[in-house]
């Protein structure tokens, strides 16, 4: 904004105006600045910008419990299995009466090494052969399953560095070396990793709503981004070396990496606003499917496409189309709505964004004047309470309320506060109206992307345990585990018993696929 060449001229409240906006134009500098700043520090493997203090607007809109409602967790003898009794007794004096138990429970945890030596028979037959017998099942390795469970498990889930790991095991008398416990944590995972997209693909294919979100990771001494994708029933973690929209669509296809020219794909291409002819190319072609990029890639080349120096991008629109193309051809993300925080590259599909960080943009502004900080007050009321109400439309959905709520969403979206920072961001807001309404159409979908917050924590909390990861094998393990352990607790399935099944431990119980699982509660709501 250029001032007025003579301030002189400017009477007291046009100065005081002035001299206003140019602070709200200097505190927007020094955001844009600090989050240059961060990034260039995140990107340096410094520390990323500062937590901020949350406005409190989920929590605030949550009904009350009623009075006198108990939080207590219970008694705990009856979810023990009691597994040895012992007696204590005491001398009582001549005379007494003998008047039965009392009972105190104690738990314990037994915690050493057990070695098995597994004496094989071996037999000659007569004709010479020599028969050796077979080891018992789950038995891989000089390692037993019970310890391979144990170490997945503090790894993965208790977040314990190798390091400590092999100390911790050593000093309970386990002969064991830092390279065989990596190599039990990466090496023959495939079963896992195999079930962890499976997880994702039963997600994609019957979920009504996923939610998206992405924080930093370190592979390879270079920063990537680690993405999650997952609802009130599974959780999957993928880690890529970039965050566009073309690789969330590859996260999307769920282990596929073919390329599709269908007509979702030349839908999306139309959507993008991909030239005319460059589609009529690609639509016209009789080669549809491609096996991977190298394939797409070429065939751009052959029709002329890659040449093609205009905006958009037609490559990047094109492979973005053709990857869409795939993802529908296989019947995922059909009726699925991705919520996310307003990052451009999860903006597929049907999209829907979260009002939780809708608000917080209203939360984080700076305000100078008293004036300003009632009209942020007064706002932040406004949507609070528009907020409470959406959540009471999600239980019980009408026309007549969706339409009241549809002219209350405009008359607090439009505006005109005096307040020219917070009347430019309700402008901006009220451009994602369809975004931000789209529970109205869809009441199932949720509001936030609070679970996705939940859920990467555990990535961020890797990172800062154990930094990065050095092998390919090392980062889909890593990422595949995180996953498994999250989709077992929202499933319902304790990780230790689900790792015993999976490795053989002996007794234990047989716990179902989770994409079954995970399909089944999708479709059930």
């Amino acid at each position: 904004m250029v001032p007025p060449t003579d301030l002189g001229r400017l009477s007291h409240a046009e100065l005081i105006s002035l001299v206003i906006k140019q602070f709200e134009k200097i505190a927007e500098l020094e955001r844009t600045v600090t989050t240059l700043r961060d990034e260039i520090a995140r990107l340096k493997g410094g520390p990323g910008r500062p937590n901020i203090k949350p406005s409190g607007m989920e929590q605030a809109t949550e009904p009350r419990k009623p009075f006198g409602q108990s939080s207590k967790r219970g008694p705990t003898r009856p979810k023990l299995a009691i597994h040895e009794e012992k007696i204590v007794k005491v001398a009582a004096p001549p005379g007494s009466r003998f008047k039965g138990y009392t009972s105190f429970i104690v738990q314990d945890l037994i915690l050493r090494p057990h070695v098995v030596d597994f004496r094989c028979e071996r037999w000659v037959t007569p004709g010479g052969t020599v028969l050796t017998a077979r080891l018992p099942d789950g038995i891989d390795g000089h390692f037993g399953p019970e310890l391979r469970r144990f170490i997945l498990a503090q790894y993965h889930q208790g977040q314990v560095t190798v390091s400590r790991l092999v100390e911790m095991l050593q000093a309970v008398g386990i002969f064991i070396s830092k390279r065989q416990v990596v190599r039990m944590l990466n090496g023959g995972q495939e079963r896992f990793l195999n079930e962890a997209n499976e997880v994702l693909r039963a997600g994609l294919a019957s979920a009504t709503w996923i939610t998206v979100d992405d924080t930093g990771a370190r592979h390879k001494a270079n920063n990537g981004f680690c993405t999650q994708i997952g609802n009130a029933h599974f959780t999957w973690f993928g880690t890529t070396a970039s965050k566009n929209r073309a690789n969330f669509l590859s996260l999307l296809r769920a282990g596929y990496a073919d390329f599709i020219i269908n007509d979702e794909a030349l839908a999306y291409m139309r959507q993008r606003n991909l030239a005319g002819p460059v589609i009529a190319h690609l639509a016209d072609h009789p080669d549809r499917h491609f096996a991977d990029q190298q394939a797409f890639s070429a065939h751009l080349d052959k029709l002329g496409i890659s040449r093609l120096k205009v905006n958009p991008d037609p490559v990047e629109i094109a492979t973005e189309g053709a990857i869409w193309g795939s993802i529908k051809s296989r019947g995922l993300l059909g009726n699925t709505v991705i919520i996310s925080d307003d990052a451009g590259q999860f903006n597929v599909g049907e999209h829907g964004l979260c009002w939780v960080h809708a608000e917080r943009l209203v939360h984080k502004l700076d305000a100078f004047t008293d004036e300003n900080r009632k009209a942020q007050r007064q706002v932040r009321g406004l949507i609070w309470r528009f907020y409470r109400d959406l959540k009471a439309y999600r239980l019980a959905p009408s026309n007549r309320r969706k339409a009241a709520l549809t002219a209350r969403f405009d008359r607090i979206f439009t505006r005109q506060t005096g307040f020219v920072t917070l009347d430019r961001l309700l402008k901006r807001l009220h451009a994602n109206k369809a975004e931000l309404l789209k529970v109205l159409e869809r009441p199932e979908i949720p509001l936030h992307t609070n679970g996705s917050e939940n859920d990467i924590r555990c990535v961020v909390t890797k990172r800062k345990v154990s930094g990065g990861t050095r092998s390919d094998v090392g980062r889909d393990c890593r990422d595949g585990f995180l996953g498994l352990v999250k989709t077992c607790k929202k499933l319902g399935i304790v990780f230790w018993d689900y790792l015993g099944a999976r490795l053989g431990v002996t007794g234990q119980p047989d716990i179902a696929g989770l994409a079954d699982l995970v399909c089944h509660r999708c479709e059930a709501g």
